[in-house]
């Protein structure tokens, strides 16, 4: 990681009082195929892949330095306000454990004095949603922090520095594509091995594009779950169970077979590609799919769609599907009979972003 010499944050008023707000957001994603390959240890042994595709849902996170000796945490989403005195590490207790750890991180790796601030976040989906929310949010304060203090990161760091907090400071089980995703945006096939990550962007045509993203609906399952518990069980049954470690060298041969369908516009093998990796998904722990979850499935299937999957470690959250031509309108009006509800979306080509409001 790289670092900096001690910024003295109560004296550089050019660097740190001459903006008002710093603002940032990051895009959430769906996870098309080779979601699990991601996931230690599976992807340190045996290399993973994933496919996955950014949509216009987004986490906020939004600086405002103050001269005080607080440190003010604000979210939008839960109604919720902490004050703490300014120091140099905060417990993860209580609330705003991500918030927490993202600053002691920025504080400790950058040998930073201790900044007044308010941090106000908020996010588009809810924890659980299966669509990245929590690692997205991590993105978006790393770069706002970033952007306020003017840190030597480049996107791989940011993406890192996120993974690092969320995974091994807070101790959240989960993968690495989340936060590349959040932080590079737009279509990208990535792998990942032991100690490295390569983000592939596809350029595809906006045609293809703009088609597939007609054709895919997604749909609220109406319940959120805890990704962690689903994906603690997934990694421990990669370490010996030889059927759930096939299911993922399927997923992560899924995940280059859906990327060279994309590329050369065989969209109904996309829809395919959703069902093949379901099956295998569903093999990977036995609490990743539901009754609920299989009705809205075969409904959706019943009524046009080639095939989906849920987004994200299942049990809950998001589901999406491919419905070819118009067949679209009668999956979404079938769906209305469950107590989820369709989920507006189109993909959003840019990764994070953060900017600042001059005083």
């Amino acid at each position: 990681m790289l670092t900096k010499n001690k910024i003295q944050t109560n004296h550089d008023r050019s660097l740190f009082n001459s903006v008002s707000l710093i603002r940032s957001k990051a895009p959430l994603r769906l996870g098309f195929s080779g979601g699990g390959t991601d996931v230690s240890p599976y992807c340190d042994i045996h290399g993973g892949s994933v496919l996955n595709i950014t949509i216009n849902l987004f986490a906020h996170a939004s600086i405002k330095p103050l001269n005080q000796n607080l440190i003010i945490f604000k979210s939008i989403c839960h109604n919720l306000n902490e004050e703490i005195e300014l120091c140099n590490e905060i417990p993860l207790n209580g609330n705003f454990k991500l918030a927490k750890a993202t600053y002691n991180r920025i504080i400790k790796d950058f040998n930073i004095n201790p900044p007044s601030f308010e941090l106000t976040t908020k996010v588009d989906a809810p924890p659980g949603s299966g669509l990245g929310s929590s690692s997205t949010l991590v993105v978006a304060m790393v770069s706002a922090f970033s952007h306020w203090l003017n840190l030597p990161l480049s996107d791989y760091d940011i993406a890192s520095l996120a993974f690092k907090i969320e995974r091994e400071d807070c101790q959240m089980q989960g993968g690495k594509q989340d936060q590349y995703a959040a932080t590079f945006g737009g279509v990208n096939f990535m792998e990942f091995s032991r100690d490295k990550v390569i983000v592939n962007p596809l350029r595809l045509k906006d045609t293809i594009l703009q088609e597939l993203n007609h054709n895919i609906v997604l749909f609220n399952l109406g319940q959120n779950r805890n990704s962690s518990t689903i994906i603690q069980k997934q990694a421990n049954n990669s370490k010996s169970n030889i059927h759930t470690i096939n299911a993922l060298h399927c997923l992560k041969k899924d995940s280059i077979k859906m990327k060279n369908a994309l590329i050369t516009g065989d969209l109904n093998q996309v829809g395919n590609g959703l069902a093949q990796s379901w099956e295998f998904k569903k093999k990977l722990t036995s609490s990743i799919t539901s009754p609920y979850i299989d009705d809205v499935y075969n409904t959706a299937v019943q009524n046009g769609a080639i095939g989906g999957k849920v987004s994200g470690a299942g049990g809950g959250g998001h589901i999406m599907f491919y419905c070819p031509e118009n067949s679209k309108y009668k999956v979404i009006e079938s769906l209305k009979k469950f107590k989820g509800s369709h989920q507006p979306m189109h993909f959003y080509s840019k990764g994070a972003q953060s900017w600042s409001i001059k005083n």
